[in-house]
């Protein structure tokens, strides 16, 4: 029997991510639009029948007879979400995510996440990382791109619901793309996450010079070029959702969504434009749901779903951020035109800004060296 090669892989801390680089926004911004191109030409692979899945998650049971079962409580699950990438990546990899809002309580972030990254040919592990940090870059990255874009390019002030970390990188990829961002709005639950954000800001980005805490949602929206809700909620109660009435919003204003939200009956007229970070997602979602799907995803894209389901909306009226940044689809037209952005996150976006990581710790010699087999046990 032939000799074979043995397998190593590295292992990349939280530390090591941040050495390769994982918080250099405007990079991982530039990434996902890249992403985005190979989307809209076809070249990638998610889960599912139609190949955009989410990922596959545990449903635990409301009544269990297992006393040491997890309770389906808010934010609790286990999720697998595999993709492969195409084009100057040429990998695949899955995010395993684990998630419990309990976790507050014990001193621990609400999700612990980690990354494996695989060659797409012998589909050998290069990589074993630790995932927060690159999911939440990501996850920030894309309203980057959608505010690239979709933003006016005067665009000065923008509004944040929600002082936590999804907050925290929507802005950095905002103040990326929008050099004129000048004014923040924040509305946080508590004075501590809003003491923490706005120490933040000032630190990083001294360009901000007035922040203003506000108490409500339609304060945060009236008056600002560029909004985003940001904030966790637990499913089941859509009028629980954080709303956002088009009478709030300025003429020109962007809302960039990867998070809870409602619209009222007029943000569902054709003349707000509505654009989905990927159309395949939300079908692969909305298959899979019960009617009316935004019940169970809060993300704004699945009630667009459910509005072209019950016939309020033509599918036609839906736009594709990939087409958009491929040029197939034209991006803000005048200063006038509203536009959302529903951003529903996808493993894919993992496997880019995984790969560009995992490059650079190769070239800069980061990261602990594991070794799989000097000789498989099994042939």
């Amino acid at each position: 029997m032939s000799e074979l090669p043995k397998i190593d892989f590295i292992y990349l801390n939280e530390q090591d991510m941040i050495k390769a680089g994982v918080t250099d926004m405007a990079g991982c911004v530039d990434t996902m639009e890249d992403m985005f191109k190979l989307l809209h030409s076809g070249d990638y692979r998610m889960a599912g029948a139609n190949n955009d899945s989410h990922g596959a998650m545990i449903m635990f049971p409301e009544d269990s007879p297992f006393e040491t079962m997890p309770k389906p409580t808010a934010d609790r699950r286990f999720m697998a979400m595999p993709a492969y990438l195409g084009g100057q990546y040429c990998t695949a990899g899955v995010k395993w995510y684990g998630s419990n809002i309990a976790n507050r309580d014990k001193g621990l972030p609400r999700s612990i996440l980690m990354f494996t990254l695989n060659d797409a040919d012998t589909s050998a592990p290069l990589a074993y990382m630790s995932a927060n940090l690159l999911s939440a870059y990501r996850t920030g990255a894309v309203p980057g791109v959608g505010a690239r874009h979709l933003a006016r390019k005067d665009a000065k002030v923008v509004g944040v619901q929600g002082p936590g970390v999804m907050g925290k990188t929507s802005l950095a990829a905002f103040m990326a793309t929008c050099p004129k961002l000048d004014t923040l709005k924040l509305l946080g639950r508590s004075q501590g996450s809003i003491d923490g954000f706005v120490a933040w800001t000032k630190e990083n980005y001294p360009q901000i010079t007035t922040i203003e805490i506000v108490d409500d949602l339609e304060t945060l929206v009236r008056g600002s070029d560029i909004v985003t809700y940001c904030a966790s909620c637990e499913t089941g109660d859509v009028s629980k959702y954080p709303i956002v009435k088009r009478e709030w919003l300025k003429a020109g204003a962007f809302l960039s969504m990867p998070a809870a939200c409602e619209i009222d009956a007029a943000m569902e007229d054709d003349s707000v434009r509505k654009v989905m970070d990927n159309i395949g997602l939300y079908d692969a979602w909305f298959e899979e749901l019960p009617k009316p799907a935004h019940v169970h995803v809060p993300v704004i894209g699945v009630r667009f779903l459910d509005m072209i389901h019950e016939g309020k909306m033509s599918r036609d009226a839906l736009e594709d951020l990939g087409d958009i940044c491929a040029g197939a689809a034209p991006g803000r037209q005048n200063d006038e035109e509203i536009i959302i952005l529903s951003v529903g996150g996808m493993p894919v976006e993992d496997v880019a800004w995984g790969t560009v990581l995992y490059r650079n710790a190769l070239e800069k010699g980061i990261g602990t060296k594991l070794n799989l087999w000097d000789e498989p046990v099994l042939r």
